[in-house]
């Protein structure tokens, strides 16, 4: 082997080892981020089956083994006790309502570690039930998901494959609209649904949300990647407008339109202020709202809402694991193109 061969060589197992180091880099940093984004999760998760005293000790990640005594009630929940001797078939207990220690039975105490309860108290603890809040909101979220995806794929079709006068000019204004907050809108369409009777109703919590411009963007920049070729022949094969739109088009278009469902699922699921605003009774309230009925004057019960936050996000985390796939693709495709 010549030295310039060696000196090849080298390189390209120095250049091997500095992608081996960009590699260990990267993935470190990944592992990082990815704890860090999981932190809040597996907190809550674990705050929500521990007990009401474990929860204010904060040096206690993991729920431990707790004693309860079953001949004493505290909300229809065996009262918790600390055993400080044991005597064999019975045991010295002592608890924050009594200031001596007892002697009972062993018999009466049990033994809990993972409070599963919580999570039956949590779904009753709101008035009707936080079941009648879940329900509005899965209702809610789907008809404005499926109402805002068709809209979006209408609008964008129309500014992709139609021609109209300041069809341009409409598109930007369409995104001018984005730069506006929501908060400056809120008193408006309150105004407007009021004086038609919606408030406190599904149509003031589902109608304002039925279109939006982000998904008619998104789908506008994927649909300009299409060539108008392919349109153009569509049609002189006979093929309608709406035919080449349903048979060909949106099949092309799933992962960006996943990508708008997700989001605009995400968005109706998690809001908060506007179901607030809109609703007076009860029965018309979302799980957003019905987290805070956890938090009251007298003191916020933890492990109870974040027993209530694991049912408002678990369903989001088994959608997003399901369409993970299209959800990247639409967003790698989108915006490609202007």
């Amino acid at each position: 082997m010549d030295k310039t061969d060696t000196k090849e060589f080298k390189m390209i197992k120095s250049n091997k080892k500095i992608k081996q180091i960009k590699s260990f880099a990267m993935h470190t940093l990944l592992i990082i981020g990815a704890i860090m984004m999981a932190f809040p999760f597996i907190w809550m998760m674990l705050t929500a089956f521990k007990s009401s005293q474990e929860v204010i000790n904060v040096d206690q990640w993991f729920p431990k083994e707790k004693i309860y005594w079953q001949d004493i009630k505290q909300n229809n929940e065996d009262f918790q006790v600390e055993i400080l001797e044991d005597y064999g078939e019975a045991a010295k207990i002592k608890f924050f309502i009594r200031r001596e220690p007892i002697i009972v039975d062993k018999s009466q105490l049990t033994k809990k570690t993972w409070l599963f309860s919580n999570f039956t108290k949590a779904w009753n603890k709101v008035q009707p039930s936080f079941g009648r809040y879940f329900i509005n909101t899965i209702v809610i979220a789907v008809v404005v998901t499926i109402g805002q995806v068709m809209t979006s794929i209408l609008a964008a079709y129309a500014f992709v494959f139609f021609q109209f006068p300041f069809k341009n000019w409409i598109f930007t204004l369409f995104l001018a609209t984005m730069m506006v907050p929501q908060q400056v809108l809120l008193i408006p369409n309150y105004l407007i649904l009021s004086n038609l009777g919606w408030i406190d109703t599904y149509m003031a919590l589902i109608i304002p949300w039925l279109a939006g411009v982000f998904g008619i963007f998104m789908l506008r920049q994927f649909f300009v990647q299409i060539p108008m070729e392919l349109f153009e022949a569509a049609i002189i094969d006979g093929c309608s407008k709406f035919g080449f739109l349903f048979r060909i088009l949106i099949p092309l278009s799933k992962p960006p339109i996943i990508t708008i469902s997700i989001f605009t699922f995400l968005g109706s699921w998690n809001s908060l202020l506007w179901p607030l605003i809109v609703t007076n009774s009860q029965e018309m309230r979302t799980i957003q709202v019905g987290l805070s009925y956890f938090s009251q004057a007298e003191g916020t019960e933890w492990e109870l809402l974040m027993a209530a936050s694991a049912f408002c996000i678990i369903p989001l985390i088994v959608m997003y694991i399901i369409a993970q796939k299209h959800f990247v693709q639409g967003e790698a495709g989108a915006g490609l193109k202007g």
